[in-house]
C-alpha cells in the first residue's frame, strides 16, 4: 500500500527535493505553495508521477489553511501516512531592530504558528487513522547557535525544536511518530541569498559554504530514506553528524566544489 506524504513548503528548495524523492519510492505527495501559481509550477515538475501526486495553495500559518491542506490530500489519496512541516522564511540579513513588524509577525507567522498548526492538526487525524508520522524541520539557531543578522529565524527554529521534543513527550503513548528532520547547509535559494551581495565577508561565507554545505539530491535522499525508516516514538534524523563534519573539514583542502558559479 502506498503511503501518502504532505510536505509544507514543497514547491522549491529541501521540500521540492523531498517530494521528488518519495515520489521515486512509490509514495503519493501532497505538494503545498503559498500561491497558486507556484504550487501548479511545481506540479508541472512533476507530472511523470501524474497520478501520484497533487498540489494544494494553503496558507499554512493559519489553523484553517493546515486544516484545508489536511482535508484535500485526505480527499484525494485516503489518509495522511506522514506529515512534514518544511515551510520556513527568513529575514534579510539586518540586526533584529531594523526589521520592520510586519516582517518579524510574518516570520513567526510561518516558521512556528504554522509548525505548531502543522503537528496538532495532522496528529489528531492520525490519532483517528491508527497512527503516522510528523517531522518539524530544524535549522540554523535549533542548538542555540548565533549568526548576525539571522536572530529571528534563528529563534523560531530554537522554539520548533523545544515545541517537537516536547509535544513528542506528550504524545510517548500514542501510535504517532513525532520527531524532527535536521538538514544541516543545503544550497537553496535562502541560502545564496546569504552570499549573494558580493562584499568581502560574503566571498568568505562562500567557502565555507562550499566545504560544509551540501545539495539538495544528497540530503533530500538521505531525509526520505531515514523518515520511512524510522521506528523510534521520537525520530532525530541529522545529516550533518559530527563525523560527517570532521570528514568534511579533513576534505576541504582537496575540495574543489563551486555552488555560487
Amino acid at each position: 500500500m502506498r503511503k501518502t506524504i504532505v510536505i509544507t513548503g514543497s514547491t522549491r528548495g529541501i521540500g521540492f527535493g523531498l517530494a521528488n524523492q518519495f515520489l521515486e519510492r512509490g509514495c503519493n505527495v501532497v505538494l503545498n505553495g503559498t500561491s497558486p501559481e507556484g504550487t501548479l509550477k511545481a506540479l508541472e515538475a512533476l507530472q511523470r508521477f501524474a497520478e501520484h501526486v497533487a498540489g494544494v495553495s494553503a496558507d499554512i500559518r493559519t489553523r484553517e489553511g493546515i486544516s484545508n491542506l489536511c482535508e484535500e490530500a485526505i480527499v484525494r489519496f485516503g489518509r495522511v501516512d506522514i506529515w512534514i512541516n518544511n515551510a520556513g522564511v527568513a529575514t534579510e540579513m539586518r540586526n533584529v531592530w531594523e526589521l520592520d513588524n510586519a516582517v518579524i509577525s510574518h516570520v513567526l507567522g510561518v516558521n512556528i504558528n504554522g509548525v505548531i498548526n502543522g503537528t496538532i492538526i495532522p496528529f489528531l487525524q492520525m490519532q483517528k487513522q491508527g497512527g503516522g508520522k510528523i517531522f518539524n524541520m530544524e535549522g540554523l539557531g535549533s542548538d542555540g547557535y548565533m549568526l548576525d543578522g539571522m536572530t529571528m529565524y534563528g529563534t523560531t527554529k530554537r522554539a520548533i525544536s523545544y515545541f517537537t521534543r516536547s509535544f513528542a513527550q506528550e504524545a510517548r503513548k500514542t501510535s504517532v511518530q513525532i520527531g524532527t528532520l535536521s538538514p544541516g547547509m543545503v544550497v537553496t535559494d535562502m541560502l545564496c541569498s546569504m552570499v549573494s551581495d558580493g562584499s568581502q565577508e560574503s566571498l568568505k561565507k562562500r567557502k565555507f559554504f562550499n566545504v560544509m554545505a551540501d545539495d539538495v539530491e544528497t540530503v533530500s535522499a538521505f531525509l526520505c530514506n531515514k523518515i520511512l525508516s524510522s521506528t523510534d516514538q521520537s525520530p532525530k534524523i541529522r545529516w550533518l553528524t559530527k563525523s560527517r563534519t570532521v570528514a568534511k573539514i579533513a576534505m576541504a583542502p582537496f575540495n574543489k566544489r563551486n555552488y555560487f558559479d
